[in-house]
């Protein structure tokens, strides 16, 4: 098991759409993974799909990072609908 890849785990709950992150788990292929996957977060058959990813494959950014990868978005102002006339029959937006 020293070598085994480690896999995360997002579970899609019976009230849910969409998954969540439920925790990592070791095995030896996919298949493996959404077995143990199973076994491990869907004991009381709370889920109704699996998705299992290769943790190598995940790629994040940094919480320090967050300035610089989203401030260029503040200078967009077609993004932001400051700038269109509404109808006065429009009354919740």
């Amino acid at each position: 098991m020293k070598n085994w890849p480690l896999w995360e785990v997002f579970v899609r709950s019976k009230q849910g759409l969409h998954h969540k992150h439920v925790g990592s788990l070791h095995a030896t292929d996919e298949k493996m993974a959404i077995e143990n996957a199973r076994d491990v977060y869907t004991r009381r058959s709370e889920g109704v799909s699996l998705w299992v990813v290769e943790s190598k494959h995940i790629h994040a950014s940094s919480p320090s990072e967050s300035a610089e990868l989203y401030d260029p978005a503040n200078d967009k102002i077609y993004r932001h609908p400051t700038f269109y006339d509404l109808p006065d029959e429009l009354e919740h937006i």
